[in-house]
């Protein structure tokens, strides 16, 4: 079910404040935000066009009508008519799913790159075609759906049958490499999970692919250093749509970090919020007053902008 209107300003507002912590890492082009709330994806654009997806669309959707009228004086939203584009969206993913989904891939994934606390983490895994109903009937086959919660209990039944490797590139690691952008980091962790991954075996894949994070050209001049570069990528971008590897490699770098960010929380004594919103920089506000500026090199990314508005304070 997909349910799409456009909300006025004071309900955009709510609306981010409401969804601050159930956002994901990734963000769809032109988009504030994706979150995850029970069965429903909601993707809030800049336009103020909000999408509702999922099997309970239809509750979250008539929640945000409500709010929507009590804010502007009983006027609620108008639903567009969007049957045509989704038919179109629907075939040309069912065209890509053809190149990409029911084939023996190699694939790569990234979290944590919008996450103001916590590593990077990324993962490249091999599936295989008779892997494919093993994944759907865990739910991988929707993978954008699934809550940290089912994440957890997933993930060890995947890495269990599923070849990986998986990196963690650590805060103060992040740190001591400020003149590197975030393409650049990326491109180097994901070259290396793919080269780490077939050092491990000699498998039998027809396709390596990596979710589009920016243009070919620019990933290998990214790696123009590396002494060692895998060339022969299919960049698209949903590739964790389209392609079973990669929705495992997403699902599987998620639980590392969820792991990873529970072990900063265990030192520091208290809970870390995920992504870069407003909580985050109170949380951490009250974490400098308690412990000092430094300890934002060993938890956080220094250079988020969170930092220079932490710090002031």
């Amino acid at each position: 079910m997909v349910i799409t209107f456009k909300i006025s300003e004071n309900t955009k507002e709510k609306m981010i404040e409401y969804y601050m912590d159930k956002k994901r890492d990734k963000t769809p082009n032109y988009a504030i935000f994706q979150a995850d709330e029970g069965g429903t994806v909601i993707t809030l654009y800049e336009s103020c066009k909000v999408v509702f997806q999922g099997i309970s669309a239809d509750v979250d959707a008539n929640m945000w009508r409500d709010i929507e009228a009590h804010l502007n004086n009983g006027k609620a939203p108008v639903e567009k008519e969007k049957k045509k584009k989704e038919k179109k969206d629907e075939k040309e993913l069912y065209e890509e799913r053809k190149k990409y989904y029911y084939i023996s891939s190699v694939g790569s994934d990234e979290v944590g790159t919008g996450d103001y606390f916590g590593p990077i983490v990324v993962t490249a895994s091999f599936v295989k075609k008779d892997d494919i109903a093993f994944l759907e009937e865990l739910g991988v086959k929707d993978s954008k759906k699934l809550t940290d919660d089912k994440i957890l209990q997933i993930v060890p039944l995947i890495i269990k049958k599923i070849p990986y490797e998986t990196l963690i590139y650590t805060n103060e690691e992040y740190n001591n490499n400020p003149s590197y952008n975030m393409n650049k980091i990326k491109s180097i962790l994901h070259n290396k999970a793919i080269l780490g991954l077939l050092k491990k075996d000699n498998y039998n894949y027809e396709k390596v692919v990596i979710d589009q994070f920016c243009y070919p050209k620019n990933y290998f001049s990214y790696l123009k250093e590396s002494d060692n570069v895998y060339r022969k990528i299919d960049f698209t971008t949903k590739a964790e749509d389209k392609c079973l590897s990669v929705a495992c490699s997403s699902l599987i770098s998620r639980y590392v970090f969820i792991k990873q960010m529970d072990k900063i929380s265990k030192m520091l004594g208290k809970k870390v919020p995920k992504g870069a919103g407003e909580n985050v920089d109170s949380f951490a506000k009250e974490l400098v007053k308690e412990k000092g500026s430094k300890i934002l090199n060993k938890t956080a990314k220094l250079n988020f902008k969170n930092t220079e508005k932490i710090l002031k304070s």
